[in-house]
């Protein structure tokens, strides 16, 4: 399982030279470090499944002798090494540049990471291929254009919820979020397993 990971970064050499410049510019353009850990969390997992969707690499890895299960367990434990590798060569870049960071901000950009792939990876697997890759910008755009304003509306309507997050202590909302977004996680994994199981190549 191991050597699939690795495949991802051996098929995406290339496009990690894209990678440093693409996150200098969000860095150069002053966005918050959580927009930038975020955005670089997602380079190369993404990449790797628009690749995969252009190639039909599923193809191929059925042949190997790799279980279904095992391929998916990769996708979802090679992203999370992609966003520790990422974290660490933004998190790099930021004090390279002088530019202020707080573990706060690398905690979001991971939480909201790895929320964005719960959500997504299963798509892969669900919708047509040639579809997928744009269907996935398109969601990201509209989740990073619409998502705070619609927090803030919630927050505003949902008093109680709010009031009740807010009387947390720091390390239990820490807590709390850190085992959602893993149960989430986990819940996805499970889900795209049992696609993938039946699924066709």
């Amino acid at each position: 399982m191991f050597n699939l990971i690795r495949r991802d970064i051996i098929l995406q050499k290339r496009q990690l030279f894209i990678f440093i410049p693409f996150i200098l510019f969000f860095i150069f353009m002053d966005a918050h470090p959580a927009l930038t850990f975020l955005i670089a969390s997602i380079f190369i997992p993404f990449n790797t499944y628009a690749y995969d969707e252009k190639t039909e690499t599923n193809i191929l890895l059925n042949s190997l002798p790799y279980t279904r299960t095992e391929i998916i367990a990769s996708r979802y434990l090679g992203a999370i090494v992609y966003m520790v590798l990422a974290i660490g060569v933004t998190s790099l870049a930021l004090f390279a540049f002088n530019k202020t960071f707080t573990m706060n901000d690398i905690a979001i950009g991971s939480s909201l990471f790895l929320l964005f792939a719960s959500i997504t990876f299963p798509l892969f697997y669900i919708l047509k291929p040639g579809y997928i890759t744009m269907v996935v910008i398109i969601s990201f755009l509209v989740l990073a254009s619409v998502g705070p304003a619609i927090v803030l509306f919630l927050a505003d309507r949902l008093t109680a919820i709010t009031d009740f997050i807010v009387n947390l202590s720091v390390p239990t909302l820490y807590t709390g979020a850190t085992i959602a977004i893993i149960i989430v996680y986990v819940i996805s994994w499970g889900i795209t397993t049992a696609i993938y199981q039946r699924k066709a190549f």
